[in-house]
């Protein structure tokens, strides 16, 4: 990456974001992904992993720069669901629900959707800032890292995301470990060996995650939602009023203010992103505010709406910096990327400036889209509500098959698909969070690749995974979340 300033960088990227080309991708994406929002139980993973097969023959930045689309409009979109039907469209909505739903009884339906609009732009805004500040210094201190400090950072990102996104980090490690196994299948990339193949061909070139995603959050999503009875009963009431009055803004400055910065650091931690912003935002308000939330009140609908949207956008930060995924869809993120020949890590700000600013810019492009086009569209969206799942599924289904198959024009593709997507199913019945598999098994082969790397430094010695101050500080961090965890188990099993 060459010396220039930040602002001659973000320049760079709009004359990459505002081609025709990626405009219309980028318009494509977050079209989608409200629509994704909208969905219940269809949330924005499941809804890149579906349109992911078609993006092999277009370029990597409108590939990247359509899935981001995909991501920040289904925070946008999910919010339409939870106050019109008390549904959330995903899951970083869920608390939208409590007060959002509310003022539509109340008859303010239209108040509490403009607010989420507006506190979603404001919050993805300042997100944008953050990432366009902080990028550059932190991709410039990751070049400090060789293979040692690389696996090391990528053990702890495992840790974390088993650390903070299961219930039981048991499981969450066991997944992790069956993700490790599953990218191990196939030729070895050092000796050329099959490993794990059985000599069966279709997995001489090793299992590709793409299958895998849509079976363990496609297939399995919709096997879960087809037993599951959803009456969407739109509340009716006439939607008007969608631009808040002057008391609506002084009552959700300071939620969007706080849920802004709140939701972008904590979109940085590998586990967190939107869910986990959405629901500090809320228990943040909740506890400054002396209403009754639960009633009806704007600073319910304001905060979270705000940083589940500056969360999703944080998010990315550890992607174009550093390369490793905060969440599961940034995680498919980074597969399309492997998928387009682009290695993800400290070097993609270097190597591809055309990948990270574009998609950088094409956010604020994105986001002005998602303003404009959500608050006309609502009574469109409304009547996509209404569409039967029994519709809906079958669509999905069809979808899922047929980009698995063009993957590789393989109908043993398809048949993983499937067998993951039962897979999946069970895992949901035995709350089994699928995550950290699919996070393993994308992160495995660089994992294994930076580990042999440092042996062959060391001439097998694990020595040098100690050699270094960040080594040392990385393992340690991530020594430090299992034992807490351990501890903190131990102390409820005594207390009881």
């Amino acid at each position: 990456m060459q010396d220039f300033s930040i602002l001659q960088h973000l320049l760079y990227g709009f004359s990459v974001a505002l081609s025709p080309g990626n405009i219309f991708f980028c318009f494509l994406g977050v079209l989608f992904g409200t629509l994704v929002g909208i969905l219940p139980g269809f949330g924005p993973t499941a809804g890149i992993c579906v349109l992911l097969p078609i993006t092999y023959h277009i370029p990597t930045s409108s590939t990247i720069i359509m899935l981001a689309g995909i991501y920040y409009g289904a925070m946008y979109g999910g919010s339409t669901t939870s106050i019109l039907l008390k549904i959330p469209g995903e899951a970083a909505s869920v608390v939208t629900c409590l007060d959002g739903y509310a003022m539509a009884r109340k008859g303010r339906a239209g108040p509490a959707l403009g607010i989420a609009a507006f506190g979603s732009f404001i919050g993805a805004t300042i997100s944008l800032i953050g990432l366009v500040c902080m990028g550059p210094p932190l991709a410039s201190w990751a070049l400090k890292f060789r293979a040692p400090e690389f696996t090391c950072l990528l053990v702890l990102a495992l840790v974390l995301l088993a650390y903070l996104g299961s219930k039981s980090i048991t499981k969450a490690l066991m997944m992790a470990l069956a993700g490790l196994f599953l990218s191990t299948i196939g030729m070895d990339q050092i000796s050329g060996k099959p490993r794990f193949s059985y000599h069966i061909m279709g997995l001489m070139d090793g299992i590709d995650f793409l299958p895998v995603a849509m079976g363990l959050f496609g297939i399995a999503e919709i096997f879960a939602n087809l037993e599951t009875t959803i009456k969407a009963e739109i509340f009716e009431t006439k939607i008007k009023n969608l631009f808040p009055n002057l008391q609506d803004w002084k009552d959700s400055f300071g939620p969007i203010m706080r849920g802004s910065f709140l939701g972008f650091f904590l979109g940085l931690l590998p586990g967190g992103g939107a869910l986990i912003s959405s629901f500090a935002s809320y228990a943040l308000e909740k506890r400054l505010s002396n209403k009754q939330f639960g009633t009806g009140v704007i600073e319910g609908v304001a905060g979270p709406e705000t940083a589940n949207n500056s969360g999703a956008t944080g998010a990315f930060l550890p992607l174009l910096t550093l390369g490793i995924p905060g969440n599961v869809t940034i995680a498919i993120l980074i597969g399309a990327l492997m998928i387009h020949g682009v290695q993800p890590g400290p070097l993609l700000m270097k190597e591809h400036p055309d990948i990270v600013w574009g998609v950088i810019a094409s956010m604020y492009v994105g986001n002005v889209m998602l303003l404009v086009l959500n608050l006309p569209l609502i009574p469109l969206w409304v009547r996509v509500m209404r569409v039967p799942y029994y519709i809906l599924f079958p669509i999905i289904i069809s979808l899922c098959i047929v980009g698995a198959y063009t993957v590789n024009n393989s109908v043993f593709d398809v048949a993983i698909m499937m067998i993951f997507g039962v897979i999946g199913y069970i895992m949901q019945k035995f709350d089994y969070d699928a995550a950290p598999l699919i996070m393993a098994l994308l992160l495995g082969p660089m994992f294994e690749n930076s580990f042999r790397q440092s042996l062959i430094l060391s001439e097998g010695s694990l020595s040098i995974f100690f050699a270094s101050p960040i080594s040392v500080t990385l393992l340690i961090m991530a020594a430090l979340l299992l034992v807490s965890r351990l501890f903190l188990r131990f102390i409820r099993v005594s207390g009881k």
